[in-house]
């Protein structure tokens, strides 16, 4: 992953703050930094997360996108809400 974390900036306007955004989410979700805060998370936090994450998803994402983007899966139908 090449992220420069300089280009990071929230606050100047809205296209600067959705790629900061972008490259936030890039750096956070790589396996490293997943799982050593996974670690550390309470069971509070993890539901908070879980809850925020998503919210978003299912608010600003298709089904269709949730399961190829997020998932990274064909569309089925698992037995798991969405």
């Amino acid at each position: 992953m090449n992220i420069d974390p300089g280009k990071i900036c929230f606050g100047l306007s809205t296209e600067q703050d959705r790629i900061s955004c972008a490259l936030y989410l890039q750096l956070l979700g790589s396996k490293d930094c997943a799982e050593v805060l996974a670690a550390r998370l309470s069971s509070g936090d993890i539901n908070r997360l879980v809850d925020l994450t998503g919210t978003l998803l299912r608010k600003h994402l298709s089904k269709k996108e949730y399961h190829s983007l997020f998932l990274r899966s064909e569309e089925s139908d698992n037995g798991c809400p969405e």
